[in-house]
């Protein structure tokens, strides 16, 4: 079994603890790794590295920078296939799922590097005579990146591409869950002269105590997470005590709206793998559909047929499935529970409901549930697993009302044929991405972001690398003779 190192101002090294984190296979159960237990002294090296380390990184010319980075999108699709293996194993994804999350990351990592020639700043006229107005970009110091259990190979590209070509350095710390992919991507830093030692470093350990206190840290100058609003929270609260910058990709609660103009067959297909997409384990699935009165009946019959025939199995050993298992029993558990509440409440199971019966696996079968009132649990909760309530409305205001009646906005969707519905959806919903027609996931170049407790700042595009940056004002007079 391995046993993971941290690494530290380019060396591999062990904690100063002595505890270990066991990883666990969700599909087989079985503990595949053990990472270490970081400590409070083993962060404070890898920012104290980064940091000195990031004075000299930001002055490498942009353009090699970029080099950089895609070399290391290239290095990564040189080992495609170990990448896939082992995010299947520590996460539990599907062979499909695994091996579009790592071409995704390989595609950030090239897209980022092309960032290298266009970070771009101003020059402004002045009121006065004689001078003129600068206006630079400039990186923000120490990137502490915190990357979740359910997107760890996309993620860690996110946090660390736009670091990097930003000429930030970054301490880099994994889900205690899935820390294996980014062990795998550290050696490929590791193996690459061309990153100078302390740019790029590995902590592991629970976030209780490896991300407060990177949180914390004064010499840290942008804190990026991706979790739960509880994790976010206690971040900003740690944060606060430097006034650092945080950047937070939190919970979801996505509706999705099918209203009476909708191609029922699309909008079927296109929720259903927006919730069983990691099964369900993300903060952009839909996790709630409004349909309209008219349109319910047939609507409903054909998402509950599709929901039964999606399959599943060890995504170990087999290929075409449409989910996996849930990352943990923990997470078992809590969306089991979820769905007898919400069957407390007055909710009816159309399919599902239940565990799966499988010898091994944290398995939860694919569950709608139909009779929702919007005001029930199962509507208000992030659940982060296969289940999809359906709520009816009889007007387009009263669904787009009962949408943004939610404390998250990250993500949403509308399924309708009619521009004009489509035109008041868009305008209507308070939330960071709307997804019309399609599956819910964002593009490179876009901007994914979410209002209200679905997080603070955004990735991806120029908006993204924007928040790796800090604004510095030169005003510049100059003599006429």
């Amino acid at each position: 079994m391995i046993k993971h190192k941290l690494y530290i101002n380019g060396q591999y090294t062990e904690s100063t603890g002595d505890e270990w984190i066991d990883i666990v296979n969700p599909a087989t159960e079985e503990v595949i790794s053990q990472t270490p237990k970081g400590t409070e002294e083993d962060v404070n090296k890898a920012i104290d590295a980064a940091f000195e380390a990031q004075k000299k990184w930001e002055k490498v010319p942009s353009n090699e920078r970029g080099q950089i980075v895609r070399k290391l999108g290239d290095k990564i699709k040189e080992n495609r296939e170990t990448f896939i293996k082992l995010l299947i194993e520590e996460q539990g994804k599907p062979q499909d799922q695994a091996s579009d999350e790592v071409d995704t990351a390989i595609d950030y990592f090239h897209y980022m590097s092309e960032w290298a020639r266009r970070i771009e700043g101003e020059i402004l006229p002045s009121d006065r005579p004689n001078e003129n107005i600068f206006i630079y970009k400039k990186p923000i110091g120490v990137v502490a990146g915190i990357v979740p259990w359910n997107f760890p190979v996309f993620i860690l590209a996110r946090k660390v591409a736009t670091a990097l070509i930003a000429g930030c350095s970054i301490v880099l710390k994994p889900s205690q869950q899935t820390p294996n992919t980014a062990a795998e991507f550290t050696k490929i830093v590791d193996g690459m002269d061309e990153i100078p030692k302390g740019v790029y470093n590995y902590v592991t350990g629970t976030g209780s105590t490896i991300g407060n206190v990177m949180a914390s840290h004064p010499k840290v100058g942008i804190i990026t997470m991706t979790g739960s609003v509880g994790a976010g929270t206690k971040v900003m609260e740690a944060a606060a005590q430097n006034i650092t910058k945080v950047n937070l990709e939190l919970g979801g609660k996505a509706p999705a709206i099918v209203t009476e103009n909708a191609d029922l067959d699309l909008a079927v297909k296109h929720i259903v793998t927006s919730r069983l997409t990691n099964s369900g384990q993300a903060c952009t699935n839909a996790e709630r559909v409004y349909v309209q009165e008219s349109v319910a009946e047939a609507f409903t019959k054909k998402l509950t047929e599709a929901m039964k025939q999606s399959e599943t199995g060890d995504p170990n050993n087999e290929t075409g499935l449409d989910f996996g298992p849930l990352v943990s029993k923990d997470r078992l558990d809590t969306v089991h529970e979820m769905v007898e509440k919400a069957v407390s409440e007055g909710a009816e199971i159309l399919t599902g409901g239940k565990p799966l019966d499988r010898e091994k696996g944290f398995f939860y079968a694919p569950t709608v549930l139909g009779n929702v009132q919007h005001n029930s649990s199962i509507i208000k909760e992030e659940v982060f697993g296969p289940v999809l309530p359906i709520v009816t409305y009889k007007t387009l205001d009263e669904a787009i009302e009962m949408s943004n009646d939610t404390e998250y906005g990250l993500s949403s969707s509308v399924y309708t044929e009619n521009y004009h519905e489509t035109m008041r959806v868009i305008n209507g919903l308070k939330f960071g991405e709307t997804f019309v027609n399609r599956e819910n996931f964002e593009a490179l170049q876009g901007y994914h972001a979410g209002v209200r407790k679905s997080g603070l700042g955004g990735a991806d595009g120029k908006h993204g690398l924007d928040d790796f940056l800090v604004t510095h004002v030169a005003y510049m007079q100059y003599k006429t003779e």
